[in-house]
C-alpha cells in the first residue's frame, strides 16, 4: 500500500564505485511533451545500457521548460559505454531540436540509497 510507510524497513545499499549524474533539461516554450516523448523512447531501450542502473526522468513542478535526468552507472567505464550507447546516439538529435540550451549535468560520486521496496510493487501502469 502506497501510503503505508512504515510496512517494511527500506532496503540499504552502498554504491562505492558507481558513478552518476544529474542532468537538467531546458526545453524551448510548449516542447516539453515532445521533449518528454523522445525521453522515453530512450528510457524504452535501457535494457540495451546493463551498466545504466537507475534512470529516472522527472518534470520540474515550477517550470514548464525543465526536465530533470538522474542515472546512476555500475562505474566509469558502464557510464563511458552509456555515453557511446546507440540509444544515446538516436536520442542526442532529436533532443537537440528541442532544447533552449546545452544539457547542464552535473558529475556526482553515490555513496548510499535507502528505497522503500513498496515503490516497486505500487499498482502503476506505464
Amino acid at each position: 500500500m502506497a501510503g503505508n510507510t512504515h510496512a517494511t524497513p527500506p532496503v540499504q545499499v552502498l554504491l562505492a564505485g558507481r558513478t552518476a549524474a544529474l542532468v537538467r533539461l531546458t526545453c524551448k516554450q510548449g516542447m516539453r511533451p515532445a521533449l518528454l516523448d523522445v525521453l522515453n523512447k530512450y528510457v524504452d531501450r535501457l535494457d540495451e545500457e546493463p551498466g545504466t542502473e537507475l534512470y529516472t526522468l522527472s518534470i520540474d513542478p515550477d517550470s514548464d521548460n525543465l526536465v530533470w535526468l538522474y542515472q546512476v552507472f555500475a562505474n566509469d567505464e558502464a557510464q563511458l559505454e552509456h555515453q557511446q550507447a546507440p540509444a544515446l546516439s538516436d536520442l542526442i538529435p532529436a533532443m537537440q531540436e528541442l532544447l533552449d540550451e546545452p544539457p547542464a549535468i552535473l558529475r556526482m560520486s553515490p555513496l548510499r540509497m535507502s528505497l522503500q521496496e513498496t515503490i516497486l510493487s505500487d499498482n502503476f501502469e506505464l
